[in-house]
């Protein structure tokens, strides 16, 4: 018997997104469940005829906490997260129908995702082998975080499938440098919440550290033009995160040694 599948795409201003998003998941999903958290570009208005498409709405607090909320809203015990800017491929389809006939070994599923920048398909620039858990159980939950969030389950609950999404990244490069900046911001202040600091050597060394790594042991420059602004941006945001996590080490101690000074005597 195979178990039904609620797809959850979360969304916010994804009216460019939406419905190449919902048409590549039909073929999977029992439910296709839309969590929008404020979108004013005709999102809403696109997909509220569709008969098929359950769509709820909350106010944005932050991506792991978001989705958390959307999440036991399901329908079903199975459900699969796909960003708006994302697809499912037939591959990835047929695979994850496959493994839901039975019942599966796994509490959750990671996936590997095909990049695409401004529609050139990145093949290496250390895209390759990341992964992401995306096919899990209804009652798991994601670690709370600011950004970067991920599911959180054992490694050994969790399975791998060989089949990929496709992700399309951007489309303008002034929105990816502004998505990537808030991503920067946001996990400085995770990295600073976890006890780390960053000192000049962090915002010097390591950006162009993982520019080499990226563009030459993982493959970059085979990507060409494309490949080089990837690892481009790359260098840009672990630029961005170290120097505002120097930032707020530095108003933090600043803040602190204020506190700690001597009042002023001030004399009539």
């Amino acid at each position: 018997m195979s178990h039904p599948l609620t797809v959850l795409i979360p969304c916010k201003d994804e009216q460019h997104n939406i419905l190449d998003c919902i048409e590549s998941v039909r073929s999977v999903a029992d439910e296709i469940l839309v969590a929008d958290s404020g979108s004013t570009d005709g999102t809403l208005e696109l997909i509220r005829g569709l008969p098929d498409v359950r769509v709820i709405e909350r106010e944005f607090v932050g991506y792991a906490d978001f989705k958390n909320w959307a999440i036991p809203q399901a329908a079903n015990e199975w459900v699969l997260i796909v960003d708006a800017d994302e697809r499912v491929t037939p591959e990835l389809a047929m695979e994850i129908g496959r493994l839901l006939v039975d019942s599966p070994a796994s509490d959750a599923y990671s996936v590997r995702r095909e990049n695409y920048l401004l529609g050139y398909r990145l093949r290496y620039s250390g895209t390759q082998s990341a992964r992401c858990t995306r096919l899990l159980r209804r009652e798991l939950r994601y670690r709370d975080c600011r950004v970067h969030e991920d599911i959180d389950v054992p490694s050994s609950r969790c399975g791998q499938l060989t089949s990929k999404l496709e992700h399309h990244t951007c489309q303008s490069l002034d929105q990816f440098f502004q998505t990537q900046n808030r991503y920067a911001s946001l996990a400085a202040r995770d990295a600073y919440d976890r006890g780390k600091r960053a000192r000049w050597w962090s915002v010097a060394v390591r950006p162009p550290l993982k520019f080499f790594q990226f563009f030459f042991l993982r493959g970059g420059l085979f990507d060409g033009t494309p490949g080089l602004l990837w690892c481009g941006i790359v260098c840009y945001y672990n630029f961005m995160k170290y120097a505002k996590l120097w930032e707020l080490s530095r108003s933090r101690t600043q803040r602190a040694e204020q506190d700690q000074s001597p009042p002023t005597l001030k004399i009539a």
